[in-house]
């Protein structure tokens, strides 16, 4: 069984295609800038090792249809690596935000279409693209299945304490607005890796896990199920981020009213797309900001350590969430490559049994690392993410009943 597994962004459309059998990558693929002047593609036949399997298109992409239609030209025919459209048995939609409602993966009809529309006030950064790959992709394959896989569904076991917002209760009444919380497929695949690796039931299975990149979350498992999570009614709660804030006092948009004259609009925009690192130190490659602080950078040495704090101060009051810790798990780009934020993120710990091995946590691993001691009561993991395998995976087991 082929599964294609596309992630539909409002510009770009990422994509990756398996084959279930060995669960191998066949392709892959970036289409960006879509509806700019010009726009472009990069395709790439796996496994990666010869640059003459790496094609890049630039030209003008109008919108989402030429810009898949590009994209299965190169997955299909004769240089591609499948002959036709017909081998390709599934379709798997990454979707951030399901709501209430779509809350497992489920095959796409136009009932799913239209819930995901009643509900992009919930992600109106998201959704539509989200929705127009959908669409292109029904209309490119009109007779294959179809799954979205929703980033919320894997917090929906959270305990209404956990998911509710001290408000008006009509409002959650009317609006749904309670805590969804995301990353759900990059937290739900590393869960269950790390299980299995400690050769531990997942449904016996406690984990702190760690989803650091340009967005950043963290999720508290219990005996295999979400309990609590760190964003919530949209993507900006929670853990500092490339340029989005996480917590702050809720009373900060109307003092911006008054003395900085911001709308409501000025506000979410400050708050997305110019805080978090970038705003602190004006970088949120994290890169950039260690070179920075090894020239001496104040602001850079002061956005590590507001965003390494915030990770630790979540981690330990997941960690009483939870009562017993079997694992913390970092993944993601950040939390992946970047030796310096996990050791800062877990400083201090040592008192609730955690402890990291200096040389271990220092070393670039590919696979999954235990980066704690042998004497730590709580395993420290290195796992990285693969959320397109997931949802090849979730569409899969759809398929198959």
């Amino acid at each position: 069984m082929k599964v294609l597994v596309i992630n539909s962004g409002s510009s770009s459309i990422k994509y990756q295609l398996f084959d279930m059998g060995d669960e191998s990558v066949l392709c892959s693929g970036l289409v960006e800038r879509i509806g700019e002047e010009v726009g472009s593609l990069t395709h790439k036949i796996a496994p990666d090792t010869d640059a003459a399997d790496k094609q890049v298109l630039e030209q003008p992409i109008p919108d989402h249809e030429v810009g898949m239609t590009l994209a299965i030209d190169l997955i299909c025919g004769e240089q591609g690596v499948v002959k036709d459209k017909s081998e390709i048995a599934a379709i798997g939609h990454r979707i951030v935000h399901g709501g209430e409602k779509l809350h497992q993966p489920t095959l796409v009809d136009d009932s799913v279409v239209e819930e995901l529309e009643k509900i992009i006030p919930l992600a109106p950064l998201h959704n539509p693209g989200h929705l127009a790959g959908i669409s292109v992709a029904r209309s490119l394959f009109p007779d294959v299945p179809q799954v979205v896989v929703m980033d919320t569904a894997y917090h929906q076991t959270l305990p209404p304490e956990a998911y509710m917002y001290a408000l008006p209760y009509e409002l959650y009444d009317e609006l749904r607005i309670r805590r969804y919380g995301f990353h759900g497929t990059s937290h739900c695949y590393v869960a269950k890796e790390a299980a299995r690796i400690v050769g531990k039931s997942f449904d016996e299975f406690n984990v702190i896990t760690v989803h650091l990149g340009n967005g950043c979350s963290m999720t508290a498992t219990k005996n295999g199920k979400a309990v609590d999570t760190s964003m919530g009614i949209t993507p900006l709660e929670g853990l500092v981020m490339g340029t989005r804030s996480g917590d702050v006092d809720p009373a900060l948009h109307a003092l911006l009213a008054r003395t900085k004259d911001m709308t409501s609009e000025d506000v979410d925009r400050m708050l997305n797309k110019e805080s978090g690192l970038k705003g602190l130190c004006g970088m949120n490659d994290m890169r950039d900001i260690h070179a920075a602080i090894e020239k001496g950078d104040e602001k850079a040495k002061l956005a590590l350590d507001v965003q390494t704090y915030r990770n630790r101060k979540y981690i330990g009051s997941f960690m009483a969430v939870l009562g017993t810790v079997d694992a913390i798990v970092f993944t993601a780009g950040i939390g992946e490559n970047d030796n310096i934020v996990r050791r800062e993120s877990v400083k201090g710990l040592e008192c609730f049994g955690v402890k990291i091995d200096e040389e271990i946590n220092a070393q670039r691993a590919s696979e999954p690392l235990k980066i704690s001691t042998d004497d730590s009561s709580v395993a420290v993991w290195v796992i990285p993410t693969n959320e397109e395998l997931a949802i090849a995976r979730e569409t899969k087991d759809v398929l198959n009943g």
